[in-house]
């Protein structure tokens, strides 16, 4: 447990990414970083017009994300732990999927400059679900923002997502299956979860792929 101090957790929207950053903090104690959707002015629009908004979005988004990051550089270094509901190199996966080519091109000139100082989590969790049971979390949490949000579109995501995660090799990284848990409501679920996470023998890259009941 002493070599992971700082733990980002990343997924589909409707993965129960807050939700596990939550839960970890409190067993942790550690200091809790969210992303801040609901403050981007663009967000709910987007959801309704995605070509029109998507560069706005964006480029919110890059840039809150980044002054969010910056400040756990110089404030949290010494934190003891710290969980986060998200890691900065996502970015690039809602860049890819909605910006045009020629608004990548001035987004390319801009993401690394902003990513090349920030600090790297110890593990990043990689929340995989079907697209039916993100669905399903979404309908459930009611969201009016996300009320426009198509199935189209997370199925579009979660390829994303996935393919991102295949490629991914900047950190550790344990990916999840979490399609037929509840690590929210089921304490059993969570503790499995919680002991893969802090395993001494986990390989840089390990797939959990919990047995169901």
């Amino acid at each position: 447990m002493n070599e992971i101090k700082y733990i980002a957790i990343e997924g589909v929207i409707g993965a129960g990414k807050t939700s596990l950053a939550h839960r970890l903090a409190n067993r942790l104690g550690a200091k809790l970083i969210l992303e801040e959707f609901e403050s981007n002015p663009f967000l709910e629009k987007f959801y309704d017009d995605r070509k029109r908004f998507a560069f706005q979005t964006q480029m919110f988004f890059l840039i809150n994300r980044y002054k969010q990051q910056q400040k756990l550089n110089q404030e949290d270094l010494f934190a003891e732990f710290i969980v986060s509901d998200y890691i900065f190199d996502k970015d690039q996966i809602f860049a890819y999927l909605n910006l045009s080519d020629e608004e990548i091109k001035l987004y390319e000139n801009i993401f690394p400059l902003l990513q090349r100082d920030l600090r790297k989590p110890d593990l990043v969790i990689f929340l995989q679900s079907s697209v039916d049971r993100l669905l399903y979390n979404i309908k459930k949490r009611s969201r009016r923002i996300e009320r426009n949000i198509t199935r189209a579109y997370i199925k579009e995501l979660s390829n994303f997502y996935n393919d991102f995660f295949f490629k991914y090799n900047n950190t550790p990284l344990l990916i999840v299956n979490t399609t037929d848990i509840d690590f929210v409501n089921k304490q059993k679920d969570f503790d499995e979860l919680f002991e893969q996470i802090f395993r001494g023998d986990r390989a840089f890259i390990e797939y959990f792929n919990p047995v169901t009941e």
